[in-house]
C-alpha cells in the first residue's frame, strides 16, 4: 500500500508539472545564466510559479468570432482563478475583443497558438484616472492590460494583443504614402491640421493646447478631462508597483502610446517577445521599464515606431522626489528593427538609472544605435551601465549617442538652430536639477553604414563622466566628435569615415586615454 501511494503521489506531481509546463517555458536555469554573468551583482530573479488550476475563458461566455465583447468573461474567469489561490486562465485560439483587462494576484494569462485579443476603441469602455505619463502625474485612460499591486503574475504563450491603436494615435501625412493616407481618412474620420497632422477629433487637438512639456496636458479644471478624454491615449500594458512578474512568448502591437510599461515593479522577466508598432506611431515605444530593479530582458524582438528598449525613472521635480531609481537590468540577445533608438536611457532619468549590462544585441535601422538622452531640469544620475557585444547596421544617425541636450524630438528631427539655441545659452551651475551620466563601459561593438559613428554631447556644467570605449569598429559617413567629457578612454576603437576626421576630440574634453 505504502508503494502503490508513493507511486499515485509520484504521478501527481509529475501530471501537476506536466500540465503547468506546457503554459511557460522560462525556467529558472535559463534566468540564473544570465543574472549570474552580470558586471554586477545582480540579485536573484525568481521565475514565478502558478498551483495546477485551469479556467478557460469560454466556459464563462467568451466569444471566439470577435463579434461582441468578452471582457466580462475574460474578468470574471481571472477573478475566480486569484479568489481560489491562483492558476492559469487559458485564453483559447480565436477572436477576441475586449476592453481593457485587470491582472490580479498568481494569475497567469496563457493564450493558445492561433489566438487574437483585440482591445476596443470604444471610449466609453476606458475609464479616466491618475496615472504618470512621460515621468509625470497625469491622468490617462485605463491600460487595456492593467495590474496595479499584485504578485506573482504572467502573460505567456503564442497569442497577439492588438491595442487598435490608429484609432488613437495623432498621425503625420509625411509618414504616410498618399494612398496609405487616404485609406487611414475614410477608415477613422477625424481631423487634419494645418500642419497635415491627422487626430481623432477636436478635442485632441484641444488637449494638444494644453501641453507645456510632450504630451502632458497641464489642466487645472476637472470638468475638462472628460472632454479630451480622446487624447488620454493608453499605453498598452501597463503594471504598477506589482511583483514576481513573467511575460513571455507573445506578441504585443499597436497600441495606442508607448506598448510595455511597467514601473515601480520589482522581479520581471520579459522573454521570447515579439513588440510591434508601425514605424510612423507617435509615442510608440517598444518597453519603457520605470523605476523597476531586478530585471531580465531576454531574447525578444522589437520593430516600434519610437524608442524601443528604455530605462527610465520619472520627470524632472516629481521623478525626483518619487526618488525610485531603476536598477540591476539585464538586456540580453535582442534585436530592434524601426526604432528611435536600440537601447535607450532616459531622458526621463530624473530617479536616478543604475547597474545595467546590455549584450550581444543587433540594431537594424534603428534611428540610433545605442542613445543615451537628457536635459537641464532632470536631475539624476545614470550610472554603471556596461555594454557589449553589440552589432548594428543601417543607422541614418549615430551609432553611439550622448545627448544631454535633448529636446524632445526624435534623433534627425530638430533643426541645427533650435540644437544651437539651447546649447549656446547662459549655462547655469550644477544643481539638483544637472542630470549626470557617469561611469559607463561600451565595448566589442561593430557597425556599418551609419551616418555619424559616435557623438558626446555632455552639458558645461556637468560633463560627461568616466566612459571607455573599447574594442568597437564602425563605418559611417562622419567620424566620432566628443564634447564636454571627463575621463574618456579610447581603446583600440577604429573608424572609417567617408569624408572628415575619424576622431574630433574637441577643448572642452579633459582626462583622455588613447589607445
Amino acid at each position: 500500500m505504502k508503494k502503490i501511494s508513493l507511486l499515485l503521489l509520484t504521478a501527481a506531481l509529475f501530471g501537476a508539472c506536466s500540465s503547468s509546463s506546457k503554459y511557460q517555458t522560462t525556467k529558472q536555469s535559463n534566468i540564473d545564466a544570465l543574472t549570474h554573468s552580470a558586471s554586477f551583482e545582480m540579485p536573484e530573479v525568481a521565475v514565478p510559479s502558478f498551483p495546477d488550476r485551469t479556467y478557460n475563458v469560454l466556459e464563462f461566455g467568451a466569444d471566439p468570432s470577435g463579434s461582441a465583447l468578452s471582457t466580462e468573461a475574460i474578468q470574471k474567469a481571472i477573478d475566480e482563478c486569484t479568489a481560489a489561490g491562483g492558476g492559469t486562465v487559458i485564453i483559447p485560439a480565436g477572436i477576441f475583443t475586449t476592453a481593457p483587462i485587470t491582472l490580479k494576484s498568481n494569475v497567469r494569462l496563457y493564450t493558445e497558438p492561433n489566438c487574437f485579443v483585440v482591445f476596443s476603441h470604444d471610449l466609453d469602455l476606458y475609464e479616466i484616472y491618475d496615472e504618470w505619463f512621460e515621468g509625470l502625474p497625469t491622468k490617462r485612460c485605463t491600460s487595456p492590460l492593467n495590474a496595479r499591486g499584485a504578485e506573482n503574475i504572467a502573460i505567456t504563450g503564442h497569442g497577439t494583443f492588438n491595442g487598435n491603436g490608429d484609432w488613437w494615435r495623432p498621425l503625420k501625412k509625411n509618414k504616410m504614402a498618399p494612398g496609405q493616407w487616404k485609406k487611414h481618412l475614410q477608415e477613422k474620420g477625424g481631423i487634419v491640421t494645418e500642419k497635415d497632422i491627422w487626430y481623432p477629433d477636436s478635442a485632441s487637438i484641444l488637449a494638444q493646447s494644453y501641453c507645456l512639456d510632450q504630451n502632458v496636458p497641464v489642466i487645472t479644471d476637472d470638468s475638462l478631462w472628460l472632454v479630451v478624454k480622446s487624447f488620454l491615449r493608453p499605453v498598452m500594458l501597463h503594471f504598477v508597483d506589482c511583483k514576481n512578474i513573467l511575460l513571455e512568448g507573445v506578441t504585443f502591437e499597436n497600441s495606442p502610446a508607448w506598448n510595455l510599461h511597467p514601473m515601480c515593479c520589482e522581479n520581471l522577466i520579459l522573454r521570447d517577445l515579439t513588440v510591434r508598432n508601425p514605424w510612423y506611431s507617435q509615442n510608440g515605444d517598444g518597453v519603457d521599464v520605470e523605476s523597476c530593479k531586478n530585471v531580465v530582458i531576454s531574447h525578444c524582438s522589437f520593430d516600434v515606431g519610437d524608442d524601443a528598449i528604455c530605462m527610465k525613472s520619472g520627470k524632472d521635480k516629481p521623478g525626483r522626489d518619487r526618488g525610485i531609481p531603476t536598477e540591476n537590468v539585464i538586456v540580453d540577445d535582442c534585436v530592434v528593427y524601426h526604432g528611435h533608438g536600440g537601447f535607450v536611457c532616459g531622458s526621463e532619468m530624473s530617479g536616478g538609472i543604475k547597474n545595467v549590462e546590455v549584450r550581444n544585441n543587433l540594431y537594424i535601422g534603428t534611428d540610433v544605435g545605442l542613445r543615451f538622452k537628457s536635459t537641464r531640469g532632470r536631475g539624476g544620475i545614470v550610472e554603471n551601465i556596461f555594454i557589449r557585444d553589440v552589432n548594428m547596421v543601417n543607422i541614418p544617425n549615430e551609432g553611439l549617442l550622448f545627448d544631454l541636450f535633448y529636446g524632445g524630438k526624435g534623433a534627425g528631427e530638430e533643426t541645427e538652430e533650435e540644437l544651437a539655441a539651447r546649447m549656446n545659452a547662459e549655462a547655469p551651475e550644477a544643481s539638483e536639477e544637472t542630470p549626470a551620466f557617469r561611469n559607463i563601459v561600451i565595448e566589442n561593438v561593430t557597425g556599418a553604414n551609419i551616418k555619424r559613428a559616435i557623438y558626446f554631447n555632455g552639458l558645461p556644467e556637468m560633463k560627461i563622466q568616466n566612459v571607455t570605449l573599447r574594442n568597437i569598429t564602425m563605418s559611417a559617413t562622419e567620424g566620432a566628435l566628443f564634447r564636454q567629457t571627463d575621463g574618456l578612454v579610447i581603446e583600440n576603437v577604429n573608424i572609417t569615415p567617408e569624408k572628415g576626421e575619424a576622431f574630433s576630440i574637441a577643448p572642452t574634453v579633459e582626462n583622455v586615454v588613447i589607445n
